[in-house]
C-alpha cells in the first residue's frame, strides 16, 4: 500500500496537483484501491487555487495519514513567495519530507522545497520561466530541459503538465513499468498538442 499526500494552499495551480492526483489515484484504482491519496492543507477549508478552483482539503497538516510520497505543486508567484516565509508550512514540509520515501514537486513547487531546506545541495527542475530566479537562491543545481529530474529519493518536474510526466515514472518505480503503461492507457494519456511552439 502506497499513501499519497498532496499538498495545497491558496493560489496553488491547480494541474500541478490535479494531473498527479488522477495518476495516483488511477494507480490504486488499477491495484485494486491498494493505495490512498489524499490532499492537505494549513487550514481545513476550502482552498482556492490559482485560476479559481475551489478544493476542500482531506486533511490539515496536523491530522493527515504518514505519507509515503509527498507532493509540493506550485502556484502563483506572489503567493509562492508568500508561503517561502510561511514557517508553519515550511517547517512542516521538511519533517514530512524527512519521513517519507520519496519527495516530489512540480513546476515552483521547488520552491518551497528549498524554503525547507529539501533541495539544498540537490539537482532539481523547476518551471522554465524561474529556473535562473531558483538558483540563485544559491546550494541547488537547477536542471533545464528535462521534464522531470531524479536525485535520490526527491523527483521534481519543470511546469504544470510535466507533473503528469514526473507521476507516471514514480508509480513505474513503485509498482513496474508494465502497470504504469496500464495507468498510461488508463487515462489515455497521449498528449499530441494541435499546435507547438516555434521557439519556446
Amino acid at each position: 500500500m502506497t499513501t499519497y499526500g498532496l499538498l495545497l494552499f491558496e493560489a496553488v495551480e491547480e494541474l500541478d496537483f490535479v494531473g498527479p492526483w488522477q495518476v495516483f489515484t488511477t494507480s490504486s484504482l488499477r491495484r485494486n484501491h491498494a493505495d490512498t491519496v489524499v490532499t492537505i492543507a494549513e487550514h481545513s477549508g476550502p482552498v482556492r487555487c490559482n485560476r479559481g478552483m475551489r478544493v476542500l482539503p482531506d486533511h490539515t497538516l496536523d491530522d493527515h495519514p504518514a505519507l509515503d510520497v509527498l507532493l509540493v505543486p506550485g502556484g502563483g508567484h506572489s503567493r509562492i513567495e508568500a508561503e517561502m516565509k510561511n514557517h508553519t508550512l515550511t517547517d512542516w514540509i521538511r519533517r514530512t519530507a524527512a519521513a517519507a520515501s520519496w519527495v516530489t514537486s512540480d513546476c515552483t513547487g521547488a520552491f518551497l522545497l528549498h524554503a525547507a531546506g529539501v533541495t539544498r545541495g540537490r539537482r532539481v527542475a523547476t518551471e522554465r520561466a524561474n529556473e535562473d530566479v531558483l538558483e540563485a537562491l544559491g546550494d541547488v543545481t537547477v536542471v533545464r530541459d528535462a521534464r522531470y529530474v531524479v536525485d535520490g529519493n526527491l523527483v521534481t518536474s519543470q511546469g504544470v503538465s510535466a507533473g503528469i510526466d514526473m507521476s507516471l515514472w514514480l508509480i513505474g518505480k513503485l509498482h513496474g513499468r508494465a502497470h504504469a503503461r496500464d495507468v498510461i492507457r488508463t487515462i489515455q494519456y497521449e498528449p499530441a498538442p494541435p499546435y507547438q511552439a516555434d521557439d519556446v
